[in-house]
């Protein structure tokens, strides 16, 4: 498995990917209008969104990340992970790619946004801890990098 910079080639399997972990979770299968067009969502503001591809050149994994305008802090966005591919290192990875990135690009905070109810999301709210991430305040968790 590879981790690259969002290409378009890629874009449908992505979110087919997303979808399937969206219902593995038994949340209805919608799609973040953000994904439907990363380049104008992302890179065109000098931000990143990440897939990992693995070796049949399918999309197994993806996360985004956007600075937050005038400071040195930026949000993670769509970590997601193909189900069955889960508690692999793939999320991890993931993770140690962008913050890496924001490190590279002066960025000192990192900052998640997670959904509610959290029994919904209590792979978000699991996840992030494990990284270093605290709750500062409900919903939101922050790591200094």
């Amino acid at each position: 498995m590879k981790i690259i910079k969002f290409e378009e080639i890629y874009r449908d399997d992505m979110i087919f990917m997303v979808l399937q972990a969206k219902d593995a979770l038994g949340r209805k299968p919608t799609i973040n209008p953000d994904l439907l067009n990363i380049k104008a969502n992302y890179l065109d503001y000098n931000d990143m969104f990440w897939l990992v591809i693995d070796e049949n050149d399918r999309v197994v994994g993806c996360i985004g990340c956007s600075r937050i305008v005038d400071t040195d802090q930026a949000f993670l966005h769509r970590l997601y992970i193909k189900p069955s591919l889960k508690r692999k290192g793939i999320g991890s990875k993931l993770l140690d790619t962008a913050e890496l990135w924001m490190r590279e690009n002066g960025i000192a905070v990192s900052k998640v946004h997670l959904g509610t109810p959290k029994e919904q999301w209590f792979e978000s709210y699991a996840f992030y801890p494990k990284h270093g991430y605290i709750e500062y305040e409900p919903r939101y968790m922050m790591k200094v990098l």
